[in-house]
């Protein structure tokens, strides 16, 4: 098959439009969090999605839904993280954990209620942007201008935070509204990937771009638009691959962006070390 006649589909006009966008915002955001050593929050929001999903599940929530009943549970869980390591006096992967470890066995929970696995919860857990419906396409949509529209109003006070918090809160930043709003911004952005890579590879998208980008760039800014064309980079080859050689859309993008990390290391090293 000419790899041209492949966006005469639908079907692949929306999932590059959708992955396109999940691109933009795990390029992005992932940057402040691999910056703030924050990386595995989106693992940890991820497994919170998984039960958020099974909640909709066996409430018969519509499958053209899901993605929407589960934005207000995963921002809870966002806000409970935030809200356990400020109150609870633990560290915040501590926090992570206690909340992921609750969000993937209230689903397993879940999911056994309801008579086990089914086709629709894979496509969560591994994703499946090839399926990715018009309405769902829409909702990535909001959600992009929501988040983008988000960091760009607020760059500078998230630029100060993510390099130095103590001299941040000194300034007078609100620190702890920004650190909020980061949470939730992820919690946002792992909703709206989950049909983009699945569930269980989120976390991948939040960190590889980014410090792919790490290993060039020379300013914040720069950073930013690397990690973000490594991003989308990655989803449009991941996509075209995984149509073209029947391979799993949401594993084919991760091995992409685990390729594009190894290149650029590789890259940066002939660069210290030439011949």
């Amino acid at each position: 098959m000419d790899l041209t006649d492949i966006f005469s589909y639908g079907f692949m006009l929306r999932a590059l439009v959708g992955g396109v966008l999940v691109g933009l915002l795990c390029g992005t955001l992932g940057v402040f969090l691999v910056l703030r050593r924050l990386s595995l929050i989106g693992d940890g929001l991820a497994h919170v999605t998984f039960g958020s999903v099974a909640v909709a599940m066996v409430a018969g929530v519509g499958s053209s839904w899901v993605t929407i009943a589960a934005v207000p549970l995963v921002l809870a869980a966002g806000l409970g993280i935030h809200r356990l390591g400020e109150r609870a006096r633990i560290y915040g992967d501590a926090a992570i954990g206690i909340v992921s470890a609750a969000g993937i066995a209230g689903g397993v929970v879940l999911t056994s209620l309801a008579g086990g696995f089914t086709v629709d919860l894979f496509s969560y857990l591994f994703g499946n942007i090839l399926a990715i419906s018009t309405s769902e396409l829409i909702l990535a949509g909001i959600l992009c201008l929501i988040v983008l529209g988000t960091i760009i109003s607020n760059y500078q006070e998230l630029f100060a935070v993510a390099f130095d918090e103590e001299l941040a809160r000194t300034s007078g930043i609100n620190v702890d509204r920004l650190n909020t709003l980061l949470v939730l911004l992820t919690a946002l952005t792992v909703v709206l990937a989950m049909k983009v890579v699945g569930i269980m590879l989120i976390s991948a998208m939040l960190i590889l771009p980014p410090v792919t980008a790490l290993q060039f760039a020379r300013s914040f800014r720069s950073t930013i638009i690397l990690a973000a064309g490594a991003a989308v980079t990655a989803v449009v080859v991941g996509i075209t691959l995984s149509f073209a050689y029947n391979l799993p859309s949401g594993a084919t993008i991760v091995l992409v962006s685990l390729l594009q990390f190894i290149v650029s290391w590789l890259a940066k090293g002939q660069q210290k070390n030439p011949a």
